[in-house]
Order: structure tokens, then sequence, then C-alpha cells
């Protein structure tokens, strides 16, 4: 696996969930952003930020990501 693939490390509930989660991953270190989850099927999906979001990380950060979130 190319170590700068992405990879998703969690599902949150929602936008404000996501904010947390990655803000607590880049303050110790692991880039990461938020991203809609294919589960969405709503004809607003493109104008507002609800719903699930997929927290993604670089593949060669993964099992730190994964071990963060688990302790948290």
């Amino acid at each position: 696996m190319d170590p700068d693939q992405e990879v998703v490390v969690k599902v949150v509930a929602d936008e404000t969930e996501a904010e947390i989660v990655t803000g607590l991953l880049r303050s110790n270190g692991i880039e990461s952003f938020s991203r809609d989850t294919e589960a969405i099927e709503d004809a607003f999906e493109d104008f507002i930020a609800s719903g699930p979001r997929e927290i993604v990380v670089r593949a060669a950060d993964k099992d730190a990501a994964t071990q963060l979130l688990a302790d948290s």
C-alpha cells in the first residue's frame, strides 16, 4: 500500500463530530480531513454538511490514528 494513499479510519455521525475527531488527530501530528460518505442519498447532499462523515488519513498514519481514536 502506498504510504501517501488516503484511507478511512472512522465514520462519524456528522460534521461537528468530524471536526472534533480531525482536531484530535491533527493535535497529535496526524494529517486528516473529513468527507461525505457514500451513504448519503439526499437531494440536498451537495449543499449541506449533514449526515455521516468519513475521517481520512494517509495510509502511513493509519495505525497511529486508529490507536489514538481507540484510546480516546
